[in-house]
């Protein structure tokens, strides 16, 4: 009896875990905010940096189709592997970035995925890089450039130019990697005989608040790191209700995330930098900006920035966190069980390279825990008979100390150490799981390695729920029920499996488990419906091995078997 009663209280507590987090860690563990100070224009506060795009500019303005901003101004290609779009030069604005390698949706002939889209589309979202300074007539939003090519490829680098007209003269000098990293060289000479000071910055403006919705699993919208931490605690509402947000760091970054995309500005990381996110009317912008440098008579002052505007890779994003750049692979919000989340990734991605099936990865992995779980399985099924075997003394105790409960638990636990039973022991296998089920949910949410990986006939995206819903009788009706009545097939066979897992066990005496337990595997699929595709596979499937590893273990032991049924 014992033993069904913490299997109740096991499931009960995964329910807690799965559906409560969110509540349980804004109330006890909450993420912890760096100091942020919040700055506006009025005195004392930087003011933006000059030349860049404020966060209202263009607001008004009458949105145009992107065929149409396209050719409006003079521009260079953007043509390596895995970014292909252009810069304006007008502004030296990077504002065209498409993904080849990512489509916007699971068909064949779905167009690739844009990232940066000009000035005065829907969707606007551009960088740029500029100087602000006192008396130096700088480059503006309006300006010009003189390129010294037509095309940026990894293998040839290009260099804007643009002379002030008063002895100054500008360059930013473009490369790019072979992935979604571009460097940026910003150059200012000084052909006059006084100093100048000039100051360097770069900018994000993005319009609109992210499609992608920011969760408790998934971080959306302004991220950065700062100082030696990452921060995910500023967002769009804290701007809209605070104001700018400001940070001084050196090394770090500072920038807007998606769901599977990212985009960030990346100063010198040995170098003092103010990092703010601002916003006003639906137009947010994250800058960056320098110390101010004197230029000399004659002389040339350089500062080299990053910018990274591409998907989020968790092996490319730890190489560059890797190879120096602080924490950039905090871009994906791995949360408080990364140490443990990364690793089965990891895992599950070598599988998947290996096998070439992301749904048989999963199905691989599923073996694989419970293949290390197997030994602490059969401590568990002992557990579990031995409290079977000494239900018949446990309850005459109960009716011999029916009036006095003290006595009874004092006797039970008498009882358990005689006879050398753990009654915690049966849930350590479940309780083990859920980490390992937690750091899966995670990987399905979180990368996009899983994304638009198919598995087998109807099952095209393991990443999403099962598209196949028994209510619309599998899509012949023309509607789609919704999320928490949208029961799929492998929502349905998490169901079935559950069922057989608990009619294996013998029957329960108490008519009170018996109601729980009849209802347990079919609450489960409703709750689950809603989840990716590739969970419920997993969890089907880890239902099917533990159905088989009971089976045998009672074919081993059947003197156990009989001691249950009795």
């Amino acid at each position: 009896m014992d033993d069904k009663r913490n299997l109740i209280l096991a499931v009960l507590l995964t329910l807690v875990i799965l559906l409560g987090w969110p509540f349980i860690s804004e109330r006890f563990f909450p993420t912890p905010k760096p100091a942020v100070s919040t700055a506006s224009q009025e005195a004392g506060a930087p003011a933006q940096p000059q030349g860049s795009v404020a966060p209202t500019a263009d607001a008004q303005a009458q949105l145009r189709p992107l065929e149409a901003v396209l050719p409006a101004s003079p521009r260079i290609a953007i043509d390596t592997p895995r970014l292909k779009g252009s810069i304006s030069l007008k502004g030296a604005r990077i504002d065209d970035i498409v993904l080849p390698g990512y489509r916007q949706t699971v068909e064949e002939d779905s167009p690739p995925v844009r990232l940066f889209s000009p000035a005065g589309t829907q969707d606007a979202y551009f960088a740029g890089f500029g100087w602000s300074g006192n008396g130096l007539k700088t480059p503006d939003a309006n300006t010009v450039w003189t390129p010294d090519r037509s095309t940026l490829t990894p293998d040839s680098p290009v260099t804007l130019r643009w002379d002030n007209g008063q002895g100054q003269i500008f360059r930013i000098r473009l490369s790019v990697d072979k992935d979604y990293m571009l460097t940026v060289q910003q150059a200012v000479t000084n052909n006059t005989a006084a100093p100048v000071s000039a100051r360097a910055y770069g900018y994000l403006s993005h319009a609109g608040q992210s499609k992608d919705p920011s969760t408790w699993t998934i971080h959306t919208g302004p991220i950065g790191a700062f100082n030696g931490a990452a921060n995910y605690s500023v967002d769009y509402k804290t701007i809209d209700k605070e104001g700018n947000q400001r940070f001084e760091t050196t090394g770090g970054w500072i920038g807007f995330t998606e769901h599977y995309w990212h985009a960030a500005l990346i100063p010198a990381q040995d170098k003092p930098v103010v990092a703010e996110f601002r916003g006003s009317n639906q137009r947010y912008q994250a800058d960056m900006s320098y110390e101010a440098a004197m230029v000399g008579s004659g002389q040339t002052v350089t500062s080299t920035s990053r910018l990274f505007a591409g998907a989020k890779e968790t092996r490319l994003l730890d190489h560059y966190a890797d190879s120096g750049i602080l924490l950039f692979d905090r871009a994906i919000d791995w949360g408080w069980f990364r140490w443990f989340e990364k690793p089965i990734f990891y895992l599950l991605d070598w599988l998947f390279k290996t096998i070439g099936n992301f749904g048989v990865a999963i199905i691989c992995l599923t073996f694989i825990v419970r293949a290390i779980m197997f030994p602490i399985a059969q401590r568990q099924f002992a557990s579990m008979a031995a409290m079977r075997a000494i239900q018949p003394k446990m309850k005459a105790i109960q009716e011999k100390y029916k009036d006095d409960k003290p006595k009874a638990q004092q006797a039970i636990l008498a009882l358990y150490k005689e006879e050398k039973v753990n009654p915690l022991a049966g849930c350590l296998p479940i309780f083990l799981q859920i980490p390992v089920f937690f750091a899966l949910y995670k990987v399905l949410m979180l990368t996009i390695e899983m994304r638009h990986q198919p598995f087998i006939l109807w099952i095209r995206d393991l990443s999403v729920p099962d598209p196949l819903h028994i209510l619309n009788l599998f899509g012949l009706l023309d509607f789609t029920p919704p999320a928490f009545l949208g029961i799929g097939v492998l929502a349905l066979l998490l169901g079935i499996t559950m069922w057989l897992q608990f009619k294996l066990n013998p029957a329960p005496m108490d008519e009170m488990q018996k109601q729980i337990f009849a209802i347990m595997p079919w609450m489960m699929m409703f709750v689950m419906a809603p989840f990716a595709a590739g969970l419920l596979l997993y969890w089907c499937t880890s239902n099917l091995l533990t159905i088989a590893q009971q089976w045998w273990l009672y074919r081993q032991h059947p003197v156990l078997s009989q001691a249950a049924a009795k």
